[in-house]
């Protein structure tokens, strides 16, 4: 039978960067991780973890804790990009490998500033951008599997040119299934108005990762109402804890076991910046309704 191993991510303590005084030490981070319950991790933002593999193997080790992957985000559309983007994919695939992690997380830089909304750069990408992007995946999907075995799970990701249900299948019908596929983060797909079963439906052969995650939907009309930044609106609750926003997860799960492969499906809330002592009562909460979703193949370990 397949597997859903289901795991967390710093994202989910309020973990954006690689060090913030407003973020909780990594050594909290991985206590309460193992608290809740969980056995599977990301990195999060290289450089939050230990980077050295062998200091972060036995931090891993000492609480009963693998990983999935690593995360890192790309540009690819710009001119003259790949060298920067492949610097960085570097450092996150060679640990992620070297830790047994298997998929790095590939997500696009946002066209907005996180904080201000200012406008960086048009959101809306030419032709020739796009064929860019969607060539660049493709060159870096296989450079990633053939330099050091892991495979490229692209996220898509609100005020960024991958966001809507319509990019998200454009971006998959112009990239090849053997070097990219669908890391489908539940919650942007809902943030930006997009159908999460559609997408399943429409390219289940495409779900190679899944984030799980809910939006608060009158927190996210507020949002899209006043045009807030994606910070604002996580400050405000755009992001909840399951069972209380959208999308449902057990129809999703469901659908994703049908495709008969392993999966990892990677709790995300996002929370930034968040009071220290939140998180791990959520994480608990959330660990506890995901196990009594009766999924077939969903597992913790």
């Amino acid at each position: 039978m397949s597997a859903i191993r289901v795991g967390t991510a710093p994202d989910s303590w309020g973990v954006w960067y690689p060090d913030n005084p407003n973020q909780v030490p990594y050594t909290r981070f991985l206590d309460e991780v193992a608290a809740a319950g969980y056995q599977w991790i990301e990195l999060g933002p290289y450089g939050y973890l230990p980077t050295n593999p062998s200091q972060l193997q036995d931090e891993l080790e000492a609480r009963g804790l693998r990983l999935s992957a690593g995360t890192v985000s790309e540009r690819l559309h710009q001119p003259n990009s790949w060298d920067v983007v492949w610097s960085q994919v570097t450092d996150v695939a060679a640990l992620t490998a070297a830790l047994g992690g298997k998929h790095v997380v590939v997500l696009p830089e946002m066209w907005r500033d996180l904080f201000t909304g200012e406008e960086l750069e048009p959101g809306e990408l030419t032709g020739e951008q796009w064929s860019a992007k969607t060539e660049g995946a493709d060159r870096l999907g296989k450079a990633m599997f053939e330099e050091y075995g892991v495979q490229l799970q692209y996220h898509p990701h609100a005020d960024s040119h991958v966001d809507t249900e319509e990019n998200i299948i454009r971006f998959l019908e112009n990239t090849n299934p053997e070097y990219v596929n669908l890391c489908l983060d539940t919650g942007h797909v809902s943030y930006c108005g997009g159908d999460n079963l559609a997408i399943i439906n429409r390219h289940p052969e495409r779900i190679g990762y899944l984030h799980l995650k809910q939006v608060n939907p009158d927190v996210v009309a507020k949002v899209h109402t006043e045009n807030l930044s994606f910070s604002e609106a996580v400050t405000l609750g755009a992001m909840t804890e399951p069972p209380l926003g959208v999308p449902e997860f057990p129809p999703l799960l469901e659908a994703v076991a049908k495709r008969g492969v392993d999966v990892f499906a990677i709790v995300e809330q996002d929370m930034f910046p968040c009071p220290p002592d939140a998180p791990l009562p959520i994480a608990q909460r959330t660990f506890k309704y995901l196990s009594g979703c009766s999924v077939a193949g969903l597992r913790f370990n």
